[in-house]
């Protein structure tokens, strides 16, 4: 495979600029709108940023760890980059779509991690639960809520005690995040064609946000999440490291 155009983009981060430089005196670099591959460097978070900037256009991403946290990065290493992305195993994801409903507004967002909904004040959230239009929880009394991506469930899903799910799954994990009422509820697989609803009981005494990766709705009333499969991400994984393995991977990490 003939590589003609590879795009570096880089978090802020010192150690992400010095890479960036030196990549494009090796490798040239290629204005993104124009490029077959972009290369990320950077973390996790600068991962998003850049599938959020190219949602729609599905353009193959492979990242490098130049932050703190890799999860979705591969190993960094300058050499050999064109025969690295001509080898890489593609990841295809699918984000998910959030509409939080205001008093006043409806405000759409889009989410490759996950969607949470947390309380603002010192007060629990109660919140009411429908899947595909069927009541499933009357009362939810928690910190919050998150309907996590496959990709995503290794992030804040794994941390608020959620399950890991394979790419292949199909399935989309609903955890709660500190749940006092009904206590012994640790959430539930979903399929990944659900449709998500989320009511906020008591909203005056009990105000909710609602975030889409880093999108914040303040004081939402109701909140729709269901995967948009009409939109496409392409992540690029060394064969050594796909990222269906790691997320297999992590899940006998102790």
């Amino acid at each position: 495979m003939t590589l003609t155009a590879i795009a570096f983009l880089a978090a802020q981060g010192e150690a992400a600029q010095a890479a960036r430089a030196r990549l494009a005196g090796l490798y040239g670099d290629a204005n993104p709108a124009q490029a077959e591959f972009v290369v990320a460097l950077g973390g996790d978070g600068f991962m998003l940023e850049v599938q959020h900037r190219f949602l729609g256009r599905n353009m193959p991403v492979y990242g490098m760890n130049r932050g703190s946290v890799g999860f979705l990065m591969n190993g960094y290493r300058e050499e050999d980059l064109p025969e690295r992305l001509a080898a890489a195993l593609a990841a295809t994801l699918h984000p998910l779509r959030m509409r939080a409903h205001t008093a006043d507004k409806t405000h759409a967002a889009l989410a490759i991690n996950e969607v949470s909904l947390l309380r603002e004040t010192r007060q629990a959230a109660k919140l009411r639960v429908l899947v595909d239009g069927k009541e499933r929880l009357p009362e939810l009394t928690c910190d919050g809520i998150l309907l996590a991506t496959p990709a995503g469930s290794t992030a804040y899903n794994l941390s608020a005690h959620g399950p890991i799910v394979p790419l292949d799954a199909n399935l989309l994990p609903l955890t709660p995040i500190s749940a006092f009422r009904p206590r012994r509820w640790r959430g539930a697989l979903l399929p990944s064609a659900a449709r998500v609803e989320i009511e906020v009981l008591e909203a005056q005494k009990r105000p909710v946000s609602a975030t889409a990766d880093y999108t914040e709705v303040r004081d939402v009333r109701r909140v729709e999440i269901r995967e948009d499969r009409s939109l496409s991400m392409t992540m690029l994984f060394d064969p050594d490291h796909s990222l269906s393995e790691r997320i297999i991977a992590e899940q006998f990490t102790v």
